[in-house]
């Protein structure tokens, strides 16, 4: 709604409320919101525009708390989509999505190939829930096979909120980028108590074990983060270990 409004010296200004919105002077529209709407003749490129793009966000938020709010106690599985079905840590996340299936746990991935693909085929087979978290990539399409309950997001961020939000540990195996961004966004989380602490689990010695010596060598030694800090990841070979480590947090004694 527009409205004229008295100024000094006598001019008069107009002033236009569009929501929250005020807007004055030039930055006043010629047309209101519902004419824009209606008008089937207008331009198309407002389905580009950063204001449409919020509505997109807000409705993977809602679609992801919708479908996930029930999953109970679970667990996100990291690692690359490159890995091979005969490599050992394909697997190993075989018998990982089994065994926590077995133990009650959600499993949830990426919904990619590779360990996603391999930790979503293990809790498939047995029998638990199998969850699929997909990503809008240029050279990643569609969700994998064993995925049971899937939702594919265009926004990155959106998708990690439902990895951390829904899950009560995480198991990280080998991988690249993408496993780094969520391994350091859960250990960032946990640190400063963003979300309740729950275990992560690095598997494969071999891969991580040059990282945590990295880590405490030389973070730990600059100061940049605490003993403690150091100690919010463990790592093991053992798939047995991992999920002892993810059933203790979740039944403590």
């Amino acid at each position: 709604m527009s409205e004229e409004i008295p100024i000094t010296r006598g001019k008069r200004r107009v002033r236009s409320f569009q929501g929250p919105v005020l807007r004055t002077d030039d930055q006043v529209p010629g047309t209101t919101t519902d004419q824009r709407l209606l008008d089937s003749r207008g331009p198309t490129d407002w389905v580009h525009t950063d204001p449409w793009r919020v509505m997109r966000i807000q409705t993977e938020f809602v679609e992801g708390f919708g479908t996930l709010a029930e999953l109970g106690p679970a667990i996100s599985v990291f690692g690359s989509a490159r890995t091979a079905p005969d490599h050992w840590s394909y697997a190993a996340a075989v018998e990982l999505g089994r065994q926590l299936a077995q133990s009650g746990f959600t499993v949830i991935t990426g919904g990619g190939p590779g360990i996603m693909e391999a930790a979503n085929k293990g809790a498939a087979e047995a029998g638990g829930r199998s969850v699929g978290l997909g990503i809008e990539l240029p050279f990643e399409q569609g969700l994998n096979d064993y995925v049971n309950l899937g939702i594919n997001f265009r926004y990155f961020f959106a998708r990690k909120t439902m990895f951390v939000k829904y899950a009560q540990g995480f198991v990280v195996l080998p991988g690249g980028f993408g496993t780094f961004d969520e391994l350091f966004e859960a250990l960032t989380l946990v640190q400063t108590r963003k979300v309740t602490s729950f275990p992560v689990v690095l598997f494969g010695s071999h891969y991580w074990q040059g990282l945590v010596d990295w880590i405490r060598d030389s973070v730990l030694d600059y100061g940049c983060i605490s003993e403690p800090d150091a100690q919010l990841m463990q790592v093991t070979d053992d798939v047995d270990e991992a999920v002892a480590i993810m059933r203790a947090s979740r039944d403590p004694r």
